[in-house]
C-alpha cells in the first residue's frame, strides 16, 4: 500500500500525464479561470476558516463558515445543517471550508476550485493547542453561544479538538487523493505553508479576478 505522499504523488503524475485532466497547482501557478465556488481543505486546526475568509474577500464573494451552520447550542448539530448546505452551495458564488462528512460530496460536486492547505502536523498541532488555550482561558463565545470545554476534557474526550487534530491529520491527503480520481477536471491548489498561502493570495488568486470565468 502506498503512503500518503506516495499516493498523492502518483495521482498528481497521473493527472499531468492524462490529456484533459487538470494538474495540481502550486503557489506560483496561475489559475485556469476566475473561480466562483471555492473550497478550502485542510486538517482540523490548519487555518481553513481564516484562509477561506481571505479568499472570499479577494474574490468579493460570500464566505460561508461551515462551523456556524453545523454547531447548535451546547455543541449539538443543527437540524437544518444539510439543507443549509444544499441551499447556499446552489448559489453562483461562495467560499467555504471542505468539512463535515455529510456535506463534502455535494460541495466537491459544485466547486470549481479546491485550495488545499497542507501544513505539517507539528505546525497544525502548535496552532490548535494555542487556539484552544486562548479560547478557553478568555472564554471566547463561538457559534450559537458555545464556548470551549474545560481543558481537562482534552484527557477524557477522544473527540476533543486537540486529540481530533492529532488523530485525523492524515485524512486530508486521503480525501484529496479521492477527489483527484473523482473530479479530474477541478483545479486544486496545494499550499504547504502560510508563507505559500500569502504568496498565492497576493499573486495568482488576485490576478484571477481579471481572468475569464
Amino acid at each position: 500500500m502506498l503512503g500518503g505522499d506516495q499516493e498523492v504523488g502518483r495521482l498528481i503524475s497521473s493527472r499531468l500525464d492524462t490529456v484533459g485532466h487538470m494538474p495540481l497547482l502550486g503557489p506560483d501557478d496561475s489559475l485556469p479561470h476566475r473561480p466562483s465556488r471555492v473550497l478550502v481543505a485542510g486538517s482540523s486546526g490548519s487555518g481553513k476558516t481564516t484562509l477561506a475568509a481571505r479568499v472570499a474577500d479577494a474574490l468579493a464573494v460570500p464566505h460561508v463558515e461551515m462551523d456556524s451552520l453545523f454547531h447548535g447550542p451546547h455543541w449539538t448539530v443543527r437540524p437544518s445543517f444539510d439543507e443549509d448546505v444544499r441551499r447556499f452551495s446552489n448559489e453562483p458564488a461562495w467560499v467555504t471550508e471542505w468539512q463535515y462528512s455529510s456535506a463534502r460530496s455535494l460541495l466537491a460536486e459544485r466547486a470549481d476550485l479546491m485550495v488545499w492547505l497542507d501544513l505539517p502536523k507539528a505546525v497544525v498541532m502548535s496552532q490548535v493547542v494555542r487556539r484552544t488555550l486562548v479560547r478557553r482561558l478568555r472564554r471566547h463565545v463561538l457559534w450559537n453561544s458555545n464556548v470551549e470545554p474545560p481543558l481537562r476534557t482534552m484527557l477524557t474526550d477522544s473527540e476533543h479538538i486537540v486529540r481530533w487534530a492529532w488523530s485525523t491529520h492524515h485524512r486530508s491527503r486521503l480525501r484529496i487523493s479521492a477527489l483527484l480520481r473523482e473530479r479530474p477536471d477541478i483545479a486544486v491548489v496545494r499550499l504547504r505553508s502560510h508563507k505559500e498561502a500569502d504568496h498565492w493570495h497576493r499573486g495568482p488568486l488576485r490576478h484571477s479576478r481579471t481572468a475569464r470565468a
